[in-house]
């Protein structure tokens, strides 16, 4: 069982940065894929990014590119998006993920349905 712990998050003005962190215990992290998906009001829930922690390769969803970035901290056992350029269409609650069946390493894991594993959510909120 894998456990998830996100913190970070919090209101900014558009162009601004935020940084959310995950905490993920409870499995052989070098095994984890672990990302974020995030669910603005009135929509689908959609993926942002992910990282394989066996070998720290990156996945993002496009219109993200250039602007964030997922990383690791293996003394931490914390994954972290730092959020650069924000804009008012990323607000959303942002949720933690991760799967831990390695299917997830070489990329193509965008549905909610290919993460197990969610942590309860924290609220990105961009103004104008």
């Amino acid at each position: 069982q894998v456990q998830l712990v996100e913190s970070g998050g919090g209101s900014v003005q558009a162009g601004g940065s935020l940084r959310l962190s995950c905490a993920a215990s409870g499995y052989i992290y070098s095994r984890l894929s672990v990302g974020w998906f995030r669910q603005a009001p009135g929509k689908e829930r959609e993926g942002v990014a992910y990282i394989y922690l066996g070998g720290g390769i990156t996945y993002y969803v496009d219109s993200v590119k250039g602007r964030f970035t997922i990383s690791q901290d293996n003394a931490k056992n914390t994954v972290d998006l730092t959020m650069n350029s924000l804009k008012p269409e990323d607000t959303a609650m942002y949720y933690c993920v991760a799967d831990a069946t390695l299917r997830c390493r070489y990329g193509g894991c965008w549905r909610p349905s290919d993460f197990a594993y969610w942590g309860q959510g924290t609220q990105v909120t961009v103004s104008s």
